[in-house]
């Protein structure tokens, strides 16, 4: 008796489907084909364990489980339960009328239970485009997609539970996930919960020119460069900077959740994740942790990916090894990584914020009066590992000095994350307004058509970005880089047009661009 089961592989962030097909014929043997792994292959051990400890037989004939298509790779133990009920339904030991509706995913235990799988959510919107009725994940995998609300979404314990739901004779909606205590349980918790405990912006004492550019960076996802000596409150900033950030749209969430969701790093309660990533790696981290990888097909995402929507801070940036900063340019300038293996090519979004922060020599005391004790040669070698290719994709960068002793001494506070958030929400509304439809969120997304629609520039403009771009020899890129800076700018002051003293001030963050930096 042939059986089919609906089962799904995710290839980037989105899933294809693969069906499992089992036979149960004349012979002898248990065959898998399917260009399996070996955590695949070790599945049919741990799935015959797990249904003997269920109490039902392994059949003494030739057992055939086809993982189709046939020419793609499948990776890791998610087909455990979708084999599981085949063998079940193949041999004639249970009548499932309702196992062709469902797309079925889940790790055996060996005692029945069943453990979470990654890649939930984009299984979901395969199940929906397919026509199919829904699916049956763990509890914990289906906690991720309780916003689809559009399919049934079974959350389920172990093997028994699956079976009630297929064998469709009794009502089995108490295993709908928004139906289970699990589910109840995460909600309760997350009525208490409170967003991560980020620095307040008035407790920066100073730095009032740095904390401008870094509302103007979080009001428009601008990439951000902090340079100063130690001590004068770079990653302050930078960690302050993540809780004035407004939460993700709907469509912002979907999508980072999806990357976390493929990535087995959920770390959300349930739902779509709310609150935008602050990523964090060290400058010792490789390439491909940075921007993703894995061998043959198996290939996940990377840091870039996993602070899309929201932050990716790199403390120490010259630090870092050369390779691994040029290799942000790609992801930089086009919002996405590609990863291109032999057999597999597979594309992230990697819609993030750079924020770097970085000493500006080596003894990170230069431009601080008599301090530096670096010479000209070294500081040269320092600072040229920020190509310029890298600092044209950088909008905004910030020269941070130490604080005042004065200012230090008594204490003065500035204005508050609460206050700066509310001006960063509105602007990021009229962003969202203004792209709505197009795929993008914030100012730093646009490409040259939306430049050219939403950032008319009068002749006043235009003269002085001309006489700005001769002054300060910067790239073209450089160029599209300031009016973009300069209608984020206008936004927070609530401007519909872009004028002259927007222009100015963006232009003013653009300061390593120039030729004689060492001379600043």
């Amino acid at each position: 008796m042939l059986i089919y089961v609906h089962g799904a592989k995710c290839v980037g962030i989105e899933a294809v489907p693969v069906t499992v097909e089992i036979d149960v014929t004349l012979g002898v043997g248990i065959h898998l084909v399917g260009l399996a792994d070996a955590a695949v292959k070790e599945s049919l051990l741990r799935t015959v364990t797990a249904l003997q400890s269920c109490g039902f037989r392994i059949p003494g004939k030739k057992i055939v489980i086809n993982l189709a298509p046939a020419d793609m790779h499948k990776q890791g133990s998610g087909y455990d339960l979708p084999i599981a009920l085949g063998i079940i339904a193949a041999s004639g030991q249970k009548e499932l009328p309702a196992l062709e509706k469902f797309l079925i995913m889940g790790e055996l235990g060996l005692d029945g239970s069943i453990r979470p799988v990654s890649g939930a959510l984009p299984m979901v919107e395969l199940a929906k485009g397919s026509g199919l009725k829904g699916c049956i994940f763990p509890e914990e995998s289906a906690l991720e997609t309780v916003d689809y609300s559009e399919a049934e979404i079974y959350g389920v314990r172990t093997l028994d539970d699956v079976l009630r739901i297929l064998e469709d004779k009794e009502d089995a909606s108490d295993l709908l996930i928004w139906n289970t205590e699990c589910y109840r349980r995460a909600r309760e918790e997350e009525g208490g919960y409170r967003r991560r405990n980020y620095m307040d912006f008035s407790e920066i004492i100073g730095q009032e020119g740095a904390k401008r550019g870094m509302e103007i960076a979080a009001a428009g996802s601008h990439n951000v460069i902090l340079i100063g000596s130690p001590g004068s409150g770079k990653s302050s900033l930078a960690k302050a900077l993540a809780g004035v950030l407004p939460p993700m749209s709907r469509e912002e969430a979907l999508i980072t959740s999806k990357i976390y969701s493929v990535a087995g790093k959920v770390d959300f309660r349930s739902g779509l994740l709310r609150e935008r990533p602050f990523r964090s790696p060290h400058i010792s981290a490789s390439k491909p942790a940075i921007l993703g990888g894995g061998s043959g097909e198996n290939i996940l995402p990377g840091e870039v990916s996993l602070a899309s929507g929201g932050v990716l801070f790199l403390d120490e940036f010259c630090e870092a090894p050369k390779s691994t900063l040029e290799a942000l340019r790609a992801p930089l300038e086009d919002r996405k990584v590609t990863i291109a293996r032999l057999k597999a090519k597979i594309v992230y979004p990697a819609s993030f914020m750079l924020v770097a922060a970085s000493n500006p020599c080596p003894c990170g005391y230069y431009g601080e009066g008599d301090r530096c004790s670096c010479s000209p040669g070294a500081r040269a070698a320092y600072l040229s590992k920020l190509s310029g290719p890298i600092m044209d994709r950088i909008d905004i960068q910030l020269w941070v000095h130490p604080v005042d002793t004065a200012k230090l001494v008594r204490g003065e506070k500035g204005e508050s994350s609460e206050s700066v958030a509310k001006r960063i929400l509105r602007a990021r509304e009229i962003q969202l307004r203004r792209f709505s439809g197009r795929g993008i969120f914030t100012n730093a997304e646009m490409g040259q058509k939306e430049l050219e629609e939403f950032c008319p520039l009068s002749d006043d403009c235009r003269s002085l970005l001309e006489k700005l771009i001769d002054r300060l020899g910067l790239s073209a890129r450089a160029y599209t880089r300031i009016i973009k800076i300069a209608r984020t700018i206008a936004d927070l002051a609530g401007d519909p047009d872009i004028l002259p003293r927007h222009l100015s001030e963006a232009a003013s963050y653009r300061f390593l661009d120039r030729r004689n930096i060492l001379e600043l």
